[in-house]
């Protein structure tokens, strides 16, 4: 049953599309996001789903579409650029066969990445993304937020949509998210003209807000403390009253510790002392290992490179929560092919010194773009223009927001990340355009007018 109202929904959502051929790209969107084949039995399984959403997508730009209107971006440039240095070391990685299956699923994100901005052409395509991205991720947090109410989670523990450990599916990398798209769930409530801005888009926007802040304390993921951490500060700038908004920040922590599980403030605590937490112990040991091994590889070893790492580091009293061994003295660890727990040390150990610099110009550009068009459009202050300064701070706090949880978790190639900058994209030229078309007016430029324009 489950199965057939997943086929009929997209069914649903490609009839529709074939009417307005640009939402195929949010079909594939959706697909990318939710990953409806891993919700269903057996009938979505053996469909390339993904594939046929994008060629879809590709096919109604193409016919559809005024291609007079995109724009290439320098940054969809870097991304290309990214993707072809990728193909390469995947062809001479060190783990071959696992290389390639994480390039089955890298390439796609890039090309998506790539294409995306070339059909935000308007102001209602950039919100529908925007849109879309929120309620995709929010049938996850949501259903994440109801089961910490509930149950109270637990490390490893809950279990969103289905049980699985990849994508947005896995604790700490929806943690990250979670808190990365409130800027933007922010922006929709405030701006949105898809659904308008009444007492029920303000209700669900709060509702999805305390979801977003309870799937860290349901995952018990450190990374998600430390973006929340990242968003109140990034807050701050732009708040009026900024110490009555730090002493409530305080008096809405302290009110909170009560409620939450033993289990999640215990994990907490282990921030402070990692050295007495296995998991963070190998975190460290793997990043020393990973400037080692560039040290002599400085092109890295290919995706997945980090599967043939061996390990050893002294581990000081303590344990974490189902460590089996005594809590007295420090213990020597033996371990092997561990991830690399960080987006920079991925793109390092995998891309080598190039990957790193690429992603991090594609990344810091994002911040430095959506820095120089907020201040463009809050000094214009135009009629029309107000909701474009605000979603550039969305855009940016939700991308330092990611660039900072991702110091400890590996999605240097996370999809959903890579519609974000897309998005940041399409929102860049759209506005170039716009201005282009302002400067170029008939009454600037002195060209006659028709006796009547109809």
């Amino acid at each position: 049953m489950r199965d057939l109202i997943f086929v009929g929904y997209l069914a649903a959502l490609m009839l529709l599309a074939f009417k307005r051929p640009f939402l195929f790209t949010m079909v594939y969107a959706y697909i990318d996001i939710i990953a409806p084949q891993r919700l269903s039995y057996f009938m979505l399984n053996a469909i390339p789903l993904s594939l046929i959403a994008f060629l879809l997508a590709l096919g109604g730009y193409m016919i559809a579409d005024n291609k007079n209107e995109s724009r290439f971006a320098p940054r969809q440039a870097w991304l290309l650029i990214l993707l072809l240095y990728c193909a390469y070391t995947t062809s001479v990685a060190d783990m071959p066969v696992d290389a390639q299956v994480k390039w089955d699923w890298v390439w796609k994100a890039l090309v998506f990445a790539i294409f995306l901005p070339l059909t935000l052409k308007t102001k209602l395509r950039i919100e529908t993304l925007a849109l879309v991205m929120v309620l995709c991720a929010s049938a996850l947090i949501v259903t994440g937020g109801l089961k910490t109410i509930v149950g109270g989670g637990g490390y490893g523990v809950l279990v969103l949509l289905i049980d699985n450990n990849s994508g947005l599916y896995e604790g700490s990398i929806i943690s990250c998210v979670a808190i990365a798209i409130i800027p933007l769930i922010m922006w929709l409530s405030k701006y949105g003209t898809i659904f308008p801005p009444d007492w029920r888009v303000k209700f669900y926007a709060a509702a999805l807000i305390f979801a977003c802040l309870l799937i860290p304390v349901g995952t018990q993921a450190r990374t998600g403390l430390v973006c929340i951490a990242v968003l109140a500060i990034l807050t701050l700038r732009y708040v009026k009253y900024r110490f009555l908004y730090l002493a409530g920040a305080a008096l809405i922590g302290l009110a909170a510790i009560p409620f939450l599980p033993a289990s999640f403030t215990g994990r907490m605590d282990t921030i402070q002392n990692y050295k007495a937490d296995e998991s963070a112990s190998t975190r460290v040991a793997v990043w020393k290992w990973t400037i080692e091994y560039v040290e002599e590889n400085p092109f890295g070893g290919g995706f997945d490179a980090y599967r043939q790492n061996k390990l050893t580091y002294d581990l000081a009293g303590g344990r974490e929560p189902g460590f089996d061994g005594d809590d007295g003295g420090a213990k020597v660890v033996e371990d092997a092919g561990r991830a690399y727990h960080s987006s920079f040390f991925e793109m390092l150990g995998e891309q080598g010194y190039p990957g790193l610099i690429i992603w991090l110009i594609i990344h810091v550009g994002g911040v430095v773009r959506m820095e120089i068009v907020q201040r463009m459009y809050r000094r214009r202050n135009r009629a029309g223009e107000e909701w474009v300064a605000p979603l550039a701070i969305a855009l940016q706090n939700g991308q330092i927001i990611y660039l900072v949880g991702s110091l400890f978790v590996g999605i240097a190639f996370q999809p959903f990340i890579y519609m974000l900058i897309g998005l940041q994209i399409g929102l860049d030229t759209y506005l170039a355009r716009r201005r282009k078309e302002a400067a170029w007016s008939p009454i600037r430029n002195n060209v006659s007018q028709p006796a009547n324009p109809a």
